[in-house]
């Protein structure tokens, strides 16, 4: 019935969307391994640090809106280092529970859809990640 259906329907779309996930995933590797992903971090440390976010987690928020699992290890690697209950713990748990992996949501509802422009969702996404990730920190900060 149903179900097999629209697993049948699901396969195109799988097939549209495997090009831009392939691509994210190698993006986001390569910026680790080069060192290239460390050195932007230590660049936009001070200027993160000027609102309020903490340089141990500038990489968080650089890294969540590209890969749900590649920040979920950075903030396990937080909680290791920090505990979860500290500032930073807290600061990175607000962060990623009000942030999206917002090119991984572009790529599945854009590649299932006629729209082929974003036009301005994805810059829009990220600014409100940004804020969202600033405003956490803040808050953590007088909680």
């Amino acid at each position: 019935g149903g179900f097999v259906c629209g697993a049948k329907k699901a396969v195109p779309l799988a097939v549209d969307i495997f090009p831009y996930l392939a691509a994210m995933f190698i993006m986001v590797n390569a910026l680790r391994l080069s060192g290239v992903g460390a050195w932007i971090v230590s660049v936009l440390a001070p200027p993160f640090g000027l609102v309020g976010v903490p340089p141990e987690l500038v990489e968080l928020m650089l890294l969540r809106p590209f890969s749900g699992s590649g920040s979920l290890a950075i903030l396990s690697d937080v909680y290791a280092r920090y505990g979860a209950d500290s500032y930073v713990g807290r600061c990175a748990s607000v962060i990623m529970g009000s942030s999206e992996t917002v090119f991984y949501v572009a790529a599945v509802y854009f590649a299932g859809t006629v729209v082929k422009r974003t036009g301005w969702a994805v810059p829009i996404a990220l600014f409100t990640n940004l804020v969202g990730g600033i405003c956490a920190c803040l808050l953590c900060r007088v909680m």
